[in-house]
C-alpha cells in the first residue's frame, strides 16, 4: 500500500504558492463551496467562473435558491448542462430550509443525506467550508493518486474509489481544505488529464511511482465506455407573426422538463414538411446540420427555419426572441438554432 502521508507538506508548500485563484475561494462560504461544486461537475472551471458569479448575484443564499421558480432556476443555469444538477440544488435547498434552518450542515454524512449530494462535494463542503478532516475525492484526485502509486486500478470502480477515500482519511492534515483542493489544482495544472503531464514541474515528482518507472501515460484506467448512441433528428423553427413555437420535453429522461424547439426522429427531407406542418403557404429555410453529444447518445440534426401563415393546433407556447432569451432555458443541444433566430 502506497504512503500518501509522505506527500502532505510539499504538496501544501507548493499550493501556498501556486493556489488558482477562484471566486468561491476568496469568500469560502458554505453556499459558494457547494453552489461552485455542483456547477463543475462535468464542467471546466473557466466556463463556470461567469456562471457562478451570475447566479450568486441572483440566489444569493440558501432561502433564494429554495424559493426561485423552477423556470427562472434553469434560466440561469442555461449552458451549463445536465439540468438536473439544479434541479437536485433546489430540493436540497428546500431541505436545509426545513430540517436544517436555513444552514447548510457542517457533518460529511449529514451533508450526503441531501439531495444531489455524493460523497466528493460532502467532502469538498465540509473540508472547505468548514474545515473537517474528511477527503474529496473525483475523477481528478483519482488519477493524481494513480498515477503517484503506480497504480493499475480501474479508476471507475467504486471499491477503487472507497478505498482512496479510506486511505487519505489515515492522513488529512489540520487543513484538510487546503490539501483537498491542493490535489484539486494539482491535477488541473500539473498532472494533467488530456496530452502529457507537466512532470518536471511537479512538486511530488520525487515520490511518484509512474514518474519513476514511466508508466505516466498508462494511468489511470478505466473501463473502456460502451459507444453512443446515434440519433438522427429534424430540428423545426416555427414562426408565426414574430413568435417562435417552443415545447416541453416530458418529466422523465433525456433533458426531462426542458423547452426546446419542436424536433422529429429521423433527418426529414424539405419536401415532406408540408405533411408535418399541416398548410401549404409556408415558407422554408435550410439551417443546415449540427450534431450535440451527451454522455451516452449523440444527436446528429437538420433544422428548418419555417415561417407559417397560421398557427399551428399543436401543444407549442410561442414566444417572442426577448422571451426566448430572457425566460427559456434552451438547452445547447439546440444553440445554433437559437442562434439562427438571434440572426
Amino acid at each position: 500500500m502506497y504512503d500518501y502521508g509522505v506527500i502532505v507538506e510539499d504538496l501544501l508548500e507548493w499550493y501556498d504558492a501556486n493556489a488558482r485563484v477562484l471566486p468561491w475561494r476568496s469568500e469560502p462560504k458554505p453556499y459558494y463551496v457547494w453552489v461552485s461544486e455542483i456547477m463543475l461537475q462535468q464542467t471546466r472551471v473557466e466556463a463556470v467562473k461567469g456562471y457562478f458569479a451570475r447566479f450568486i448575484k441572483e440566489l444569493p443564499d440558501v432561502a433564494a435558491l429554495a424559493e426561485v421558480k423552477e423556470d427562472e432556476l434553469l434560466k440561469l443555469w442555461e449552458g451549463l448542462g445536465y439540468y438536473n444538477r439544479a434541479r437536485n440544488l433546489q430540493a436540497a435547498a428546500k431541505t436545509i430550509m426545513e430540517e436544517y434552518n436555513g444552514r447548510l450542515p457542517e457533518e460529511y454524512k449529514e451533508l450526503q443525506k441531501l439531495k444531489g449530494i455524493g460523497s466528493y462535494t460532502a467532502g469538498a463542503i465540509a473540508s472547505i467550508a468548514y474545515g473537517k478532516p474528511v477527503p474529496a475525492v473525483d475523477g481528478n484526485v483519482l488519477r493524481v493518486m494513480k498515477r503517484l502509486a503506480g497504480s493499475y486500478d480501474d479508476i471507475l470502480k467504486a471499491s477503487v474509489k472507497t478505498d482512496l477515500e479510506k486511505a487519505l482519511t489515515k492522513i488529512m492534515p489540520k487543513r484538510a481544505g487546503a490539501f483537498n483542493q491542493a490535489i484539486m489544482d494539482l491535477g488541473a495544472m500539473v498532472c494533467l488529464p488530456n496530452g502529457k503531464p507537466l512532470c518536471e514541474e511537479c512538486p511530488l515528482q520525487k515520490y511518484c511511482v509512474a514518474y519513476k518507472k514511466n508508466i505516466v501515460m498508462e494511468i489511470p484506467v478505466k473501463t473502456p465506455k460502451k459507444k453512443r448512441k446515434i440519433e438522427e433528428k429534424t430540428i423545426l423553427v416555427l414562426e408565426y407573426e414574430g413568435k417562435f413555437a417552443l415545447h416541453k420535453r416530458e418529466d422523465r429522461g433525456l433533458l426531462a422538463g426542458l423547452w426546446e424547439f419542436p424536433n422529429i426522429s429521423g433527418k426529414i427531407k424539405k419536401e415532406s414538411l408540408m405533411e408535418i406542418v399541416e398548410e401549404e403557404n409556408f415558407i422554408v429555410k435550410e439551417l443546415g446540420e449540427s450534431k450535440h453529444i451527451f454522455s451516452h447518445i449523440e444527436w446528429r440534426m437538420i433544422g428548418y427555419y419555417i415561417h407559417l401563415s397560421k398557427k399551428t393546433n399543436k401543444d407549442y407556447i410561442w414566444v417572442t426572441r426577448e422571451e426566448l432569451v430572457k425566460q427559456y432555458a434552451i438547452p445547447s443541444a439546440f444553440s445554433a438554432y437559437v442562434q439562427e433566430i438571434m440572426k
